[in-house]
């Protein structure tokens, strides 16, 4: 495919977690997307001022599989990337007709961690012990896939953290911090904040995450930006450790002062942009349906419309 042929229109991506997003800032910032006349433009949602209360919520329904009001379902973001399960849920709630197109490059991880003099160690200590998170976003599904392994099914408490201008892991963190609940699951860089400051983590797993898009986003834009994606992410994997500033730019020097030496290379994992596979749907689509976290009469075709190219 020739580049010089393509008449690419402007793409707007909404940034929800830097730790997803890094292959677009590393493309952005090395001149990838520019190298392929991409002019793509980064939206971030705003959260506003923060209240002086955070607040939990212990039912899922009471909360929107977009974290309350969407860029992406507001026309306001063309592309928007996050967690295998919630996108999934998100696509079968979008009134704007978004589909998955694709496995995102970034492989994270979700932690469940509790405060130093905490008297939990093992999972099986967080029987029925409120887990903070952010109900359908990874930390709430890598909650409960995680505890269902020592836990049984009525043991598993998960609680929605509610509140803030700040990001979603910044009030996961402090509702911990202040004791307001005794667990949490974060992610990069709240991972690294709370081993730096002895926070114990109690289990720890990488997921998939995917790409989802409105209709207009065509087989050939979304090629030549995973061209750039795919070259940011041979940076990440020889020197992920490089690009953790924009992690670090995440965390006010008032919770901790992080250093790019704190973080585990290990933890940062990166892949090529990759189709969303039907066994792979089905496998996460009928693990939600037994939660009772999606309706049962979803389809493979109504979800997910595979837009990237697999690199030869």
């Amino acid at each position: 495919m020739s580049n010089t042929n393509l008449a690419l229109k402007k793409i707007t991506t909404e940034i929800s977690g830097t730790v997803f997003s890094l292959p677009y800032y590393v493309a952005r910032d090395q001149g990838y997307f520019n190298d392929l006349g991409l002019e793509i433009e980064f939206v971030k949602r705003n959260y506003g001022d923060r209240p002086a209360n955070i607040t939990l919520i212990d039912d899922h329904r009471q909360v929107s599989s977009f974290g309350g009001p969407s860029l992406f379902e507001q026309g306001q973001s063309t592309l928007y990337r996050a967690c295998e399960w919630g996108q999934v849920r998100r696509t079968y709630d979008s009134s704007r007709g978004g589909q998955v197109i694709a496995k995102r490059a970034a492989i994270a991880s979700q932690a469940i961690i509790v405060r130093p003099d905490s008297p939990y160690n093992i999972p099986q200590d967080l029987a029925n012990v409120p887990v903070g998170v952010n109900f359908h976003h990874g930390s709430h599904y890598i909650a409960i896939q995680t505890l269902e392994g020592f836990l049984a099914p009525e043991e598993i408490k998960v609680v929605h953290i509610e509140g803030g201008g700040q990001h979603k892991q910044f009030n996961r963190f402090v509702a911990l911090r202040d004791g307001l609940v005794d667990a949490v699951a974060v992610m990069e860089p709240w991972i690294t904040v709370a081993e730096k400051l002895g926070y114990k983590i109690i289990a720890e797993a990488h997921y998939v995450g995917l790409e989802i898009a409105s209709p207009d986003l065509d087989e050939e834009s979304f090629e030549a930006i995973n061209k750039a994606i795919r070259r940011a992410v041979q940076d990440l994997q020889t020197d992920p450790i490089r690009y953790t500033k924009y992690l670090i730019d995440d965390v006010s020097e008032e919770i901790v002062k992080l250093e790019p030496s704190d973080f585990r290379r290990n933890r940062l994992r990166y892949n090529d942009p990759a189709p969303y596979s039907e066994t792979d749907f089905h496998r996460t689509y009928n693990w939600m349906v037994k939660w009772g976290l999606i309706q049962p009469d979803a389809t493979f075709q109504q979800i997910v419309d595979n837009r990237v190219i697999a690199a030869n």
